[in-house]
């Protein structure tokens, strides 16, 4: 069998158990990017397969984000910990299971 690829292993097993879990309402700050000069931080308030919506404090609308080649970092109760988009590129309700045990199927 041959050496796996693809963005999951981007993040340590404790990592991984702790993005598993619910991310809507952790306080995020995501840095520059593609398309984006400036940091954006705020609360997560959705997620998809392919964006984050971030509200901003002090800003009426929320920013939706690609997660394609997202970097920054998110505050859960385990603690600050490392977001990488391109590794979360899965749908919210398939998180657990692709995360904690990789799954029948990876992120693309």
């Amino acid at each position: 069998m041959g050496a796996r690829t693809g963005p999951l292993p981007e993040y340590t097993r404790v990592e991984r158990e702790a993005m598993a879990g619910e991310l809507l309402g952790a306080s995020v700050e995501i840095a520059p990017g593609p398309g984006r000069s400036r940091w954006v931080r705020g609360t997560l308030v959705d997620e998809t397969l392919q964006t984050f919506v971030v509200r901003e404090p002090g800003r009426a609308r929320p920013v939706r984000l690609p997660k394609t080649g997202l970097v920054g970092t998110i505050d859960l109760p385990s603690g600050e910990l490392p977001l990488r988009g391109d590794a979360l590129r899965v749908r919210p309700e398939d998180r657990t299971k692709r995360l904690l045990t990789g799954g029948p199927r990876r992120a693309r």
